[in-house]
């Protein structure tokens, strides 16, 4: 038992130091589980062979992660993407194979050999791709959407590969590969053909009827208990049992969790399952991201390097390349055309269970499989790479192509308020100003919102509100007031120095994202800095006071109270934030301030008050003709 302990706490430790420090460092989570798997395996030792034990426990957490996009989706949302489900991925699944077997073939492999190896790396990695897909915000992305479409398409693949492989078998290789009986767990080994079809169709269906018209009526009995992990064991039991039936059949039981999840999309525990199944999955997911690179066998890749390392970029390359022809195809472009291409490009985790199979099988010879698995590894662990790249280097060209396919319009009239960003911020002050028939000019880079503007008389330019040339065609010159409401927060506070600098008389206000944002609008020069969540957070906060049983007027009388706190301590709070942007790391004074700040707060918001008489409250008069 020690030693299980030991174990646990190491895998632990490693993933408690690597993947925060890989995130500070902007490579991501699965990066760190990897280098931390790397670290505790080959490089110090600290674990052994129970690695690839360890690893198809923790493939379940694919299995989990399967599930839970299955609840994002609904049979609706499947329907309307089966065109690149089955277009794009059995393309990408066809395409990528052929082109993998006849390299295989050239290099000297036989062709049964060939054929298991360009399947094997037709397909990608699940666990990776949607974890940093998630992490990164772009799986809502059409290139997100197509790599999601790819991925399950390939899980379905699986199916039919299974079966073809024990077919592929060399004559020579009989015993060799010391194929394990499963029989006792596969209820479907000595079943023939039609027979082994119709217990698949009816695994299928038990899933889908199970979970549509058992799965309400057991988790209404399981929350009749009122316990907590009684709902959390169900969850379990429902995504392992699904496994283990899939099993069973000799089916994907990621593939019959992902059906589980689409069946249940609708339903009214939805969110509860999502709650319960999360931790566990991000815990096997990283377990196995761990495994993957404790795996590695050095003693392996040392001696055949650089075959491993050229094998795997040949891999990477020849996928990405299937990959772009096929998004290029399909119409996928600018920068979703590269996500979709180098978010698909490795081999997968079930790239290790079809080489298992296929040696036990007869089909690749075990020296060979070695190789093959450091392949796999490798290409898995140059994935994150592969994104930061995305991150680096093709994003930063396609926004400057956006913001440049289009030449600044000519400003033709001036006014005396310029407006600089009409987004969500800018396009409330642009209303106000225009329902009291001030005139004003508005600048902005993205086109809907020009266009936005003009439909109801604003006069408004593209352009890059920022650029000085761009500024004096406005008028900034003459201007008396600017509005900077633009969403990059440099480039505002670059604006608002330049501006101050040239235009010193124009008065200056600017949208601040937070507190820290706002200093430094202030320091550049702005003359009057909202944030933009402050006054909402306050109105919410007084509607949270009235909920709670106070007096909408004391609720009133709080959040102006909250108000004038702030405003009285504002100065001081700036000035020691100019102290941490000095170069103090940490300003005993700022953080003395602010406790006294909340202190002050305490004060005003324990204050008496009585509730008004009626008699007490100001009625509103209309002024007499003569006043008006």
């Amino acid at each position: 038992m020690t030693a299980y302990f030991i174990q646990a706490f190491v895998y632990l430790l490693a993933a408690v130091i690597a993947v925060p420090l890989a995130k500070r460092f902007g490579l991501g989570s699965v990066l760190g589980y990897l280098v931390a798997g790397v670290a505790i395996g080959p490089v110090f030792g600290l674990v052994g062979q129970e690695t690839n034990t360890i690893q198809h426990f923790a493939e379940f957490g694919v299995v989990m992660m399967l599930f839970l996009v299955g609840m994002e989706l609904d049979p609706k949302s499947l329907w309307a993407m089966r065109v690149r489900l089955v277009g794009l991925g059995g393309l990408q699944v066809v395409v990528t194979a052929v082109a993998g077997s006849l390299i295989a073939f050239w290099l000297g492999l036989v062709w049964q050999t060939a054929l298991a190896v360009g399947l094997i790396f037709a397909l990608s990695s699940t666990a990776i791709v949607l974890q940093t897909l998630n992490e990164k915000g772009l799986a809502k992305t059409e290139g997100g959407r197509s790599a999601f479409s790819v991925l399950l398409f390939q899980d379905i693949a699986v199916i039919p590969m299974l079966a073809l492989i024990p077919l592929l078998a060399l004559p020579e290789l009989m015993g060799a590969g010391g194929v394990d009986d499963h029989s006792s767990f596969n209820l479907v080994a000595h079943l023939s053909g039609w027979v082994h079809a119709l217990v698949v169709i009816g695994a299928v269906a038990a899933v889908i009827a199970g979970g549509y018209y058992l799965g309400p009526p057991l988790f209404r009995y399981v929350v009749g208990a009122g316990l907590r992990e009684i709902f959390t064991a169900t969850a379990l039991m429902i995504v392992i049992g699904i496994a283990a039936l899939m099993s069973l059949v000799n089916l994907s039981p990621a593939l019959g969790a992902f059906l589980a999840g689409v069946v249940l999309a609708n339903s009214e525990f939805k969110h509860e399952l999502e709650a319960n199944i999360e931790p566990f999955k991000g815990l096997l997911l990283g377990l196995f991201f761990i495994t993957v690179g404790a795996g590695i066998n050095f003693e392996v890749l040392a001696a055949e390097w650089v075959t491993v390392v050229a094998l795997g970029i040949t891999v990477i390359a020849v996928k990405a390349i299937v990959l772009l022809v096929l998004a290029w195809l399909f119409k996928i472009r600018g920068s979703n055309f590269w996500l979709f291409a180098l978010s698909l490009a490795q081999a997968g985790e079930f790239g290790f269970v079809l080489l298992t199979y296929s040696v036990q099988s007869s089909v690749i010879p075990s020296d060979t499989a070695q190789i093959l698995s450091l392949v796999v590894a490798l290409s898995m662990f140059l994935t994150p790479l592969l994104f930061i790249a995305y991150d680096r280097l093709v994003l930063p060209r396609y926004r400057s192509d956006k913001e440049n396919d289009r030449d600044a319009d000519d400003i033709e009239e001036q006014a005396p308020v310029i407006v600089a960003g009409v987004g969500r911020f800018g396009q409330i002050v642009c209303r106000l100003l225009r329902a009291n028939n001030i005139p004003m000019v508005v600048l902005d880079l993205e086109n809907e919102q020009i266009e936005n503007s003009r439909r109801i008389n604003i006069k408004s330019y593209f352009g890059d509100a920022s650029r000085s040339d761009f500024l004096e065609q406005a008028g900034i010159e003459n201007a008396r007031l600017l509005v900077v409401a633009i969403d990059d927060r440099e480039r505002a506070v670059q604006m608002i120095r330049h501006v101050k600098h040239y235009y010193p008389n124009v008065w200056i206000l600017a949208r601040a994202f937070d507190r820290g944002h706002g200093y430094q609008l202030r320091d550049a020069g702005a003359d009057d800095v909202v944030s933009e969540t402050y006054h909402s957070a306050l109105e919410l906060g007084g509607h949270a006071l009235t909920a709670m049983g106070v007096h909408p007027m004391r609720a009133k009388q709080m959040t102006w109270s909250f108000v004038q706190n702030e405003e009285a301590h504002e100065d001081e709070l700036f000035e020691a934030w100019k102290e941490i942007e000095g170069g103090i790391s940490f300003s005993p004074r700022y953080g003395e301030l602010f406790m006294k700040l909340e202190e002050s707060l305490n004060i005003a918001m324990s204050q008496e008050w009585h509730e008004p008489r009626r008699e007490d409250v100001p009625v509103w008069t209309p002024p007499e003709e003569g006043q008006r």
